[in-house]
C-alpha cells in the first residue's frame, strides 16, 4: 500500500509542504502504558535487598531485610502498588543460639517444583560475621501461613563467607548464583549447577570479582547478584562497593545458549549500569530482583536505596534504605537500560509517537524533539503531575531535570526550569485528550493557554500548533509507555 508522508521545511513566515510517497504501513505503535508506568516510590521504608516474586495465584509476594537483622518477613498483594500497604507478617525469627542467630539478610523468595523456598544469609549467635546462606521449604498453597521447614545451610566448595545466593532455571537447568569470599584468592559473584533447590552440584566457578574503580569505593564488593533472562540472554546484576551511596549495579551477560559454568561465556560491564544521582535524590541503589508487571509486558526493577548522600558511622546500621520500584526499557540492541534512580513520587513514562513508534519524546539541549534509540534514558522519561495551571491540566517534568517541565516559547516546545511565573505556569500546563489520531489508546496533549494548539512533531522537533489533517493528528498522538 502507498501513503503520502509530508515532510516540512519552516521559513521565516510560512510553512512548505514537500509530498512524496512511500511503500509500507507503519507498525502498530506501542499499547498504552500499563501499571507499570503508574507506580509511586517509595514501596516500603526501612526494607532493605528487595525480592518480589509474581506467582500463578495472581499474587506478588515480596520480602525484604528488616533493620534488626532478626527475622524474615513477607507481605503480598495482588498489584506491584498493593504491596506498599500490604499487611506483613512475621514467617521465620533467627535462633536464640548457633548457627542462624545473627545477621538474617537478603531474604528471597521462589517456588520451586511445587514447594516454596525462602533462600537468606545469616552469622551465628556467637560471631554474627560468620555469615552463610540458608534455605527454608514449605508445601502451604500461601506462604505467608506456613509452617516452614529449616533446609539448613547450603553448602560450597569451600566453608567461608558467603550470602546473597538466588537461583535461576536455563535451558532445563537450574543454577545457583551467589557472593563469596575466597580463602585462596579474590572472592565475588559465583555460579554452580543445582542437584535439588537447597544443594549444588560439581565445580563452583566465579563469573566476576572487584577490579574496577567504582567497585572498589569504601570496601571492594561484588554481591547481592539478580537474574534477569531476556532477548536470548542471561543477565546478571550486582551490587558493587561500600553500602552507602557509592553502592551501584554493574552487570554480566551471556548469552543463553552458552556453557554458563564457563566464565569465558560472560561479558562484564565497564561502568555502572544504574548508580546514585544527585539530581533526583537517590544515592546508593543497590540489592536488586526483578519482577514483571500485572499485565505481563512490562519488567520491573526492585531496589533499595536512601534519600540522602551522607551517613554517620557504619551504612549497616543506617536503617533507612527504602524498597523502590521502576519499569525496565530495552535499547535496539536488546540490552536493559535501567536509566536513573528516579525521583520519589510517580515514576516517569515515556511518549512514542503514533506515526513514528520508535521515536520518543525527549530532549537534547533543553530542545523538546523525537527520536530513536535514546540510549540515555532518562532524557526521554517524564513525570505526569497535575499541571502548573491547575483547572484538570497537567504538566509534564524531566525525570532526569527534576523542577524543568515541557513549556512552549514561541510555540516551540523545549524543557526549562519553573521560575515560578503565571506565563511559565501556563505555557507548561496542558490538557491531556483522547489522542486525535488514536482515541482508545492514544494521548494528546492540547495547550492550556493556546486552546487548538496540540504538541506535535514537526521534523522531529516539537512545537504547539494547530491541527486539522489527518497527518497533523498523527503526529499530535502519542503512546504512554
Amino acid at each position: 500500500m502507498t501513503r503520502l508522508i509530508s515532510r516540512r521545511a519552516l521559513t521565516a513566515g510560512a510553512i512548505a509542504l514537500v509530498v512524496f510517497a512511500t511503500t509500507g504501513a507503519p507498525a502498530r505503535a506501542a499499547a498504552p502504558a500499563s501499571s507499570a508506568a503508574n507506580l509511586t516510590n517509595p514501596i516500603a521504608l526501612q526494607r532493605a535487598d528487595p525480592h518480589v516474586f509474581k506467582h500463578t495465584d495472581g499474587f506478588y509476594y515480596f520480602t525484604a531485610t528488616v533493620p534488626a537483622y532478626d527475622k524474615i518477613v513477607m507481605r503480598r498483594a495482588t498489584t506491584l502498588q498493593g504491596l506498599a500497604t500490604a499487611p506483613e507478617t512475621t514467617i521465620w525469627t533467627k535462633h536464640a543460639s548457633g548457627e542462624m542467630g545473627a545477621h538474617i539478610w537478603a531474604p528471597e523468595i521462589h517456588f520451586i517444583d511445587g514447594k516454596w523456598y525462602v533462600y537468606f544469609s545469616a552469622g551465628s549467635a556467637g560471631d554474627k560475621w560468620k555469615i552463610r546462606m540458608y534455605a527454608l521449604e514449605s508445601s502451604a498453597a500461601n506462604p505467608l501461613t506456613g509452617p516452614w521447614a529449616e533446609k539448613g545451610r547450603i553448602t560450597t566448595n569451600w566453608d567461608s563467607w558467603s550470602l546473597d545466593h538466588t537461583t535461576f532455571v536455563n535451558n532445563g537447568t537450574r543454577y545457583l548464583v551467589w557472593a563469596q569470599s575466597n580463602p585462596s584468592g579474590p572472592g565475588g559473584i559465583y555460579l554452580a549447577k543445582m542437584s535439588n533447590p537447597w544443594t549444588i552440584t560439581g565445580e563452583q566457578v566465579r563469573l566476576s570479582t572487584p577490579e574496577f574503580a567504582w567497585e572498589k569505593q569504601g570496601f571492594d564488593v561484588n554481591e547481592g547478584p539478580a537474574v534477569l533472562q531476556k532477548n536470548g540472554k542471561v543477565f546478571v546484576t550486582y551490587s558493587a562497593s561500600a553500602t552507602d551511596a557509592n553502592y551501584c549495579l554493574g552487570m554480566l551477560t551471556a548469552d543463553a545458549t552458552a556453557d554458563l559454568t564457563d566464565p569465558g561465556s560472560w561479558t562484564k560491564s565497564t561502568e555502572p549500569v544504574f548508580k546514585s544521582n544527585d539530581a533526583t535524590g537517590q544515592y546508593g541503589p543497590g540489592h536488586n530482583s526483578f519482577a514483571v508487571s500485572e499485565d505481563g509486558k512490562s519488567d520491573i526493577l526492585v531496589y533499595h536505596d536512601r534519600n540522602y548522600k551522607d551517613i554517620t558511622g557504619d551504612p549497616l546500621n543506617d536503617p533507612n534504605r527504602r524498597t523502590r520500584f521502576q519499569k525496565i526499557y530495552w535499547n535496539a540492541d536488546g540490552m536493559p537500560n535501567f536509566g536513573i534512580p528516579v525521583a520519589d513520587g510517580v515514576t516517569p513514562v515515556r511518549f512514542s509517537s503514533y506515526n513514528f513508534p520508535d521515536r520518543y519524546i525527549r530532549h537534547e539541549g533543553f530542545r523538546a524533539k523525537t527520536q530513536a534509540n535514546v540510549t540515555n534514558l532518562a532524557d526521554s522519561q517524564f513525570r505526569v503531575v497535575p499541571g502548573l495551571a491547575g483547572t484538570g491540566t497537567v504538566s509534564l517534568e524531566s525525570a532526569n531535570f527534576p523542577g524543568y517541565y515541557l513549556r512552549h516559547n514561541n510555540f516551540e516546545v523545549w524543557v526549562e526550569k519553573n521560575d515560578g511565573t503565571i506565563l511559565f505556569r501556563n505555557d507548561a500546563s496542558f490538557t491531556q485528550r483522547a489522542g486525535l489520531a488514536d482515541s482508545v489508546d492514544g494521548i494528546s496533549f492540547e495547550s492550556y493557554n493556546f486552546p487548538g494548539r496540540y504538541i506535535r512533531h514537526y521534523n522531529n522537533l516539537l512545537y504547539v500548533q494547530p491541527v486539522s489533517t489527518t497527518l497533523d493528528r498523527q503526529d499530535a498522538t502519542y503512546y504512554a509507555e
